[in-house]
């Protein structure tokens, strides 16, 4: 199980809108067969390692890190293919949550005569699915939060020079984290600011390009940022205030922009109904990397499951610009609560890594 968690991880960012699945077939204590989900979701991790292990499958036990699927998609069923292969024997990592299979996968496979052994590895398999199941269980996509400061929180001078504060060894591993998300998303003030690329540059991480996702309430996105230069080849959505200027929606278009209108409030977009649409579309992984506006609207919306907070050993003091903006905290019980799940030094500088606590309380509605 070990061994197939492995592969499933290395398929985060490359399979939405399908999760990422580890198999590997076993016979005779050999390894006769291995796959994960392949880029887009398909074909299945399941068949793939069938086919790989051939008549070998008989009488095999197969280890699976996600409940095979038990209903006709875009690919047969996995457990027919696992049935009619023989294998004897399959031990899976997490059910599935997807109404459509969640144990009816499990029962197919056993009224086939197949002994099944779930929960193996539970915690760690329902990690790497993290994003599929928030998708299918929330409808909006695994969200986290990327940050990059001083010791003290600051992300910018008073001037707005910000680049760079953490070490080339943090910018790579934040390259890294970009390559296992479905998508990134900045506000529009980042890009105004930066003119970033938000592209993956480790070569050969990520084979598919990531869907870039600005917050711009007023299409203020440059015509001739490099995001919309590279639309084409890169896909670029941008989140806007219904009711948007045609004139500029149509000009973005025409350079391959998608343009998403949600809500219609004076006070910006509604993020939660973005990440709504964001997990129509079939993201399930998303990368948010600021800037400090957005991240507050996320954090005060109880948008953030996870941060990655690198901390650069240095002090910029009270007129540098702050990690995230006011968003309104009068009282302690109102802060969002992580858990820390590790910390590691990357170079000179430090990444510390949260989960959220589910039962603190939050401010709502956010919009940016």
């Amino acid at each position: 199980m070990r061994a197939a968690l492995s592969l499933a991880r290395r398929g985060n960012g490359r399979t939405w809108p399908n999760p990422s699945v580890g198999c590997v077939i076993v016979k005779d204590g050999r390894v006769v067969g291995r796959a994960t989900t392949a880029q887009g979701g398909r074909p299945h991790a399941e068949p793939q390692a069938l086919a790989m292990a051939g008549a070998a499958a008989r009488g095999a036990t197969a280890y699976v890190t996600l409940e095979p699927c038990c209903f006709h998609g875009r690919t047969p069923p996995c457990t027919d293919a696992l049935v009619a292969a023989g294998v004897s024997r399959v031990v899976v990592g997490v059910r599935d949550p997807d109404p459509r299979v969640n144990g009816a996968g499990l029962a197919r496979l056993r009224s086939a005569g197949i002994e099944v052994v779930e929960g193996v590895l539970e915690d760690e398999a329902a990690d790497v699915v993290a994003g599929f199941v928030t998708r299918v269980q929330r409808g909006r996509p695994l969200v986290t939060l990327k940050l990059a400061s001083t010791l003290d929180g600051r992300i910018a001078t008073r001037t707005g020079e910000s680049q760079w504060i953490t070490g080339e060894p943090a910018r790579r591993m934040a390259h890294a984290l970009r390559g296992r998300h479905d998508a990134i998303m900045v506000g529009v003030g980042t890009v105004l600011a930066d003119n970033p690329d938000l592209t993956c540059r480790i070569p050969g991480f990520k084979p598919l390009p990531m869907v870039r996702v600005v917050a711009d309430s007023h299409l203020r996105l440059p015509l001739t940022s490099r995001l919309v230069a590279t639309a084409a080849a890169a896909p670029t959505w941008v989140l806007c205030r219904g009711g948007a200027d045609s004139r500029r929606v149509s000009a973005l278009e025409s350079a391959g922009v998608i343009v998403v209108q949600v809500g219609d409030s004076p006070a910006g977009i509604d993020l939660a109904a973005g990440l709504r649409v964001l997990a129509e579309r079939g993201i399930t992984r998303l990368l948010a990397e600021g800037g400090a506006q957005i991240a507050a609207a996320l954090l005060r919306a109880d948008l953030v499951d996870r941060l990655a907070w690198f901390h650069a050993p240095s002090v910029m003091g009270g007129d540098g610009w702050p990690a995230a903006q006011a968003f309104g905290v009068e009282a302690l019980a109102q802060m969002p609560r992580f858990r820390s799940t590790g910390t590691r030094p990357v170079g000179a500088d430090l990444l510390s890594e949260y989960v959220r606590v589910p039962e603190a309380g939050a401010q709502k509605g956010a919009k940016v």
